[in-house]
């Protein structure tokens, strides 16, 4: 069989915490590059289905048993990562109780829908505008984008 050269495959989750008021979300900071506030999540295993690993690097990063809502979308741009091209896929998740940092999570904060910070690591400022679109409209992040 041939060597294959793809992308990396990763899951991010945008966890909203179910006991607190306005539903705010939980965001991690980075303990190894690239450094900064991101959405948990990380590489998917071999053998591992991509919603699993999603879970999975939730509860390791935050503490968190989250259940999936939605798929909001998958991101792949090459230049999403500068480390080098990866795609991941975007969920949707709910969970009750308070997060801890853990894992590659130097930190975590509970965000504020209306207050999220200007500076993200990865692209993940726009997957934070899109999740506001389905947030505010029920939408998934469109198919597309130039």
């Amino acid at each position: 069989m041939r060597e294959l050269n793809t992308p990396y495959l990763s899951a991010d989750i945008i966890i909203e915490l179910l006991d607190y008021p306005g539903r705010p979300i939980v965001l991690i900071e980075r303990k190894n590059p690239p450094h900064g506030w991101a959405v948990p999540g990380g590489f998917i295993d071999v053998g591992e289905r991509v919603e699993v690993g999603a879970r999975r690097e939730a509860l390791e990063e935050t503490g968190l048993v989250v259940e999936l809502v939605a798929l909001l979308g998958l991101y792949s741009n090459p230049e999403r990562d500068p480390r080098f091209h990866t795609a991941t896929a975007v969920y949707v998740g709910q969970a009750h109780g308070s997060p801890v940092a853990a894992d590659d999570a130097k930190d975590f904060r509970i965000v504020d829908v209306d207050a999220l910070p200007d500076k993200l690591a990865f692209d993940h400022s726009l997957v934070l505008a899109d999740y506001l679109d389905f947030r505010s409209n029920g939408k998934v992040a469109p198919l597309f984008k130039d």
